[in-house]
């Protein structure tokens, strides 16, 4: 038998591991979970996974991609928090689209106290549907955010008072093509049925009632238990996540910006709501190219407000275990 140390037991492979693990907490479009890690001896894997019960949603796979591009963040927050940098190939394998990205050439460092600082937000950061506090963003908090976004390679536009009326009216335009398309509606309740299984919106983390905000928030077929205050979101702040070209290596940084984003939102006390559902049909989607003035491609809107701390937090969402999403039989094989 073999007197080697596993590789499993490594402090890389260990890392890589924990860091995958942790990335399962990232949020994805319709808590779909669309990623699947592969955790190697010397490298992170990460692709993406096809789901038939998002193809009306995102039929390019835009916002899987996306979604993706957090967890992607999430794990590389995670290593450098522990001590390693490493070099990151996004969409390595042209013949293997799927494969999004590869973490190797790993180097031990000073764990980052920044990174650490992050990883904690990870595990508070959640999505709230409600409307937020009275108290606007102040102005520094939400360029701090911008630059979390830019400095990931994405941009991110915040909306003055004209815009947030024309993303007001194309939610409301694409809830109506939503509630016109058959299949839109199926995967919808599909996504809000699935309790237990680890994936999908429950109930409880879904509002009882529509709340009172600015712009249209997605109806969801169905009411959810989350109970909400009589408060509007009228001191929300709203923006575009978007870049200038639209094709899947922008579309992960687009999702490593958005963590970013988010999670720095989270520790300044700012409740972030993304707002997919403009950018799923393609007029609404032009609508947003608009208020770009045609210089970029739309990926994601959201909402920003401080969070309503008279409002207990709702629950966090189901995660998959971690055996369904990290893959280290490759270990195994190696120690065997």
């Amino acid at each position: 038998m073999s007197q080697e140390t596993p590789a499993g037991d490594r402090p890389l492979t260990t890392a890589l591991t924990q860091a995958a693990a942790t990335a399962g907490l990232a949020p994805s479009v319709h808590n779909s979970q669309p990623w699947r890690w592969t955790v190697l001896a010397d490298a992170l894997e990460l692709r993406m996974v096809h789901e038939p019960q998002l193809a009306a949603t995102d039929p390019e796979n835009r916002l899987v991609t996306l979604s993706c591009g957090l967890a992607l963040h999430h794990a590389r927050v995670v290593l450098a928090a522990e001590g390693w940098a490493a070099e990151v190939e996004r969409l390595p394998d042209p013949g293997r689209p799927e494969l999004l990205a590869r973490l190797n050439r790993f180097q031990q460092t000073t764990a980052d106290a920044d990174a650490a600082r992050i990883v904690q937000c990870i595990r508070l950061r959640q999505t709230d549907r409600r409307p937020v506090s009275d108290e606007p963003v102040p102005d520094a908090t939400l360029n701090e955010i911008v630059g979390a976004a830019v400095a990931q390679g994405a941009r991110l536009q915040l909306l003055d008072s004209d815009q947030v009326m024309d993303l007001a009216a194309a939610a409301a335009q694409a809830a109506v093509v939503a509630q016109e398309e058959p299949e839109l509606r199926e995967e919808l309740a599909y996504w809000t049925s699935r309790a237990g299984t680890g994936v999908g919106l429950p109930p409880e983390v879904l509002p009882e009632q529509p709340p009172q905000t600015t712009v249209p928030v997605r109806d969801f077929g169905q009411s959810g238990t989350l109970p909400i205050s009589s408060g509007h979101d009228r001191a929300a702040a709203y923006a575009i996540l978007w870049n200038t070209d639209d094709e899947p290596d922008s579309w992960l940084r687009a999702g490593e910006g958005l963590s970013a984003a988010w999670l720095t939102a989270t520790g300044l006390g700012v409740s972030m709501v993304p707002l997919s559902g403009v950018v799923e049909t393609d007029g609404t989607r032009q609508t947003l190219r608009q208020m770009l003035a045609g210089l970029g491609f739309p990926y994601l809107a959201m909402r920003l407000g401080v969070v309503d701390r008279t409002n207990a937090a709702p629950p966090h969402t189901p995660r998959l275990p971690t055996e369904q999403i990290v893959d280290t039989s490759a270990l195994d094989a190696g120690t065997a």
